[in-house]
């Protein structure tokens, strides 16, 4: 089993680029890839008795998302609440009657913060009591609520649950019910949906139709030209303009945003205010690509203070974690540390230690309360991966402890259950491991590398402190190949990449990465149960059989030439 370096090419995304004047800015180009938004919304004008919940994210700007929405849809004709006679009771209308009361002619509004109750029903005339003042429920063809802020307010959330479900509200004791004219869109997150849909008892009956808002799109689906008139309509949205030079790093902060070569993000309001920043450094209404990088760089050095404490730490040598030669049961996993607004990649010293003991593989992490429970999971994965090649017909006898050296915080995620693998087997077979070869990955019980998240930030972390240090040309990181689709990675780490003074590779199963970390073959069965002497395997299998008492007797003289025959049983 080979394991194959990564080429620069795919080290990055690569795009079709549109010509910027082909692009045109159009409203409906904030509805890319809301396909099942805009079914929802068909039926929601169409139905009667059904209303919305449309479930978006911090990232989408949803004021001018409503607006593309009800522009798609179209202008309903105006209606008239009217006092029928003789009963008079009230109903909505095409045409004014003698006694009307108000007219629906807003396309729509949006409600959020500090509802009150006469802002949903409205109220009565304080001079007139005959004279009605509509309020949201009356007044707008499309009425969509912040659910977060109707949430908070118990007795206006009963009530619009009620008028939903009934189709009508109760405005005054004097006055007969006031039939809904609204279609009523609640605007909030899915968890939010997911509870109510739960625990309210109208709610599954009265917002019957869901759009859920994707935020990203996919390449397969829709085309380069698609995105580009997305990104000039927010440009034109800010009064600016984009320029062909300003495409390639849009479409790469973007795929970046997404984690994926050919995703592209909708996060509307991230995009918008890089491109407004963009501008600002420029002192230009035009936008080009030097902008754009200058305005990535100074964000990243302004929200970078805890990234380059972090730096500081390794370059004064705080953190014990070498780059250079070989080390045995020792490793450099990768983390990812998460802020509320910025990630950053930061190397991991890994250590294993064995001895004597009844097969237990112990986690100093989680014996120490700084061990999260997918990490936990992560580790007695890793003890079954063991166990399934080294301990089938007999129990193991040896006790191993891994620790991520200098970690006083918590540590979660099964990322880096491949970097463990390969320091215990380092440990076991006493063989070293380089330690300018960084890994990160998961993985199952069959030894199989599977997916991690933040493999960019991974990356970059380990690049950034061997280019400080000054690059080798034998440094590098092993990553899963399942995440080659996400690498998105800074210009300075495919500069290096291409002048092979770094390198990545991509494994798909354990055996490929110790084979890299300790220059020396993982090794095969063979029908007898045997890993090859000189291999990885076979040094860890005798290690093994050793801690067990049964090391196996020299062979004679007539015995190795046997074997060597292969006329030995």
């Amino acid at each position: 089993m080979i394991a194959h370096s990564i080429d620069a090419a795919a080290l990055s995304p690569q795009f079709n680029l549109p010509k910027v004047d082909q692009l045109k800015p159009n409203l409906h180009s904030r509805l890319l890839g809301q396909e099942r938004t805009l079914d929802a919304f068909n039926l929601l004008a169409k139905a009667c008795g059904q209303h919305m919940y449309l479930a978006d994210q911090s990232g989408i700007d949803r004021l001018a998302l409503i607006s593309a929405l009800v522009d798609y849809q179209g202008h309903r004709a105006t209606h008239y609440l009217n006092r029928l006679a003789p009963d008079a009771s009230l109903a909505w209308q095409t045409e004014a009657g003698d006694e009307c009361l108000c007219s629906a002619s807003k396309p729509y509004r949006y409600l959020s913060g500090a509802i009150r109750r006469r802002d949903l029903i409205g109220h009565l005339d304080a001079h007139n009591p005959n004279v009605y003042h509509p309020g949201a429920m009356a007044d707008c063809d499309y009425l969509f609520i912040c659910a977060e802020s109707l949430w908070k307010r118990e007795a206006l959330w009963e009530l619009v649950m009620e008028a939903a479900h009934l189709g009508e509200y109760q405005l005054h004791s004097g006055w007969p019910a006031i039939p809904l004219h609204s279609k009523i869109i609640l605007v909030g997150s899915s968890t939010l949906y997911s509870v109510s849909y739960l625990e309210e008892r109208n709610f599954p009956a009265a917002f019957s139709l869901l759009g859920e808002l994707v935020d990203e799109i996919d390449l397969n689906e829709f085309s380069e030209l698609d995105y580009g008139n997305y990104l000039v309509e927010l440009a034109e949205a800010n009064q600016l303009t984009l320029e062909q030079s300003a495409l390639a790093p849009l479409f790469n902060y973007s795929s970046r945003l997404a984690e994926h070569q050919r995703h592209l993000s909708l996060e509307t309001l991230g995009i918008s205010q890089l491109m407004v920043q963009a501008a600002l450094y420029g002192k230009s209404k035009q936008l080009n690509g030097e902008n754009i990088a200058i305005a990535l760089a100074r964000h990243k050095t302004r929200h970078n203070a805890s990234q380059s404490l972090s730096a500081q730490s390794f370059d004064d040598n705080f953190i014990n974690l070498p780059t250079q030669g070989a080390m045995i049961g020792q490793i450099n996993g990768l983390t990812v540390l998460d802020a509320a607004e910025y990630t950053y990649g930061e190397p991991a010293r890994i250590t294993a230690a064995v001895h004597y003991g009844d097969g237990e593989v112990a986690d100093i992490e989680r014996k120490s309360e700084l061990g999260g429970n997918i990490h936990a999971k992560g580790l007695m994965i890793l003890t079954s991966c063991l166990y399934r090649i080294f301990g089938k017909d007999a129990p193991l006898h040896l006790n191993a402890n891994i620790v991520f050296e200098q970690s006083y915080q918590e540590i979660d995620g099964d990322s880096a259950s491949l970097a463990e693998y390969c320091a215990l087997m380092s440990a076991i077979a006493e063989q070293p491991i380089e330690q300018g070869i960084a890994a990160t990955g998961a993985i199952d019980q069959f030894g199989q590398v599977q997916a991690i998240g933040g493999v960019n930030e991974k990356i970059e972390g380990f690049f950034d402190l061997c280019q400080r240090r000054g690059l080798t040309g034998t440094q590098g990181v092993i990553i899963p190949a399942s995440n080659v689709q996400q690498l998105n990675l800074a210009p300075a780490v495919i500069a290096a990449v291409k002048a092979k003074e770094f390198h990545l590779y991509q494994v798909e199963h354990t055996d490929q990465a110790v084979a890299i970390l300790m220059n020396k073959p993982a090794g095969s069965r063979d029908d007898n149960g045997q890993f090859p002497e000189e291999s990885l395997y076979g040094m860890v299998q005798a290690r093994l059989e050793g801690l067990a008492g049964y090391p196996d007797e020299e062979r004679s003289f007539f015995a190795n030439l046997l074997h060597k025959l292969k006329l030995s049983s």
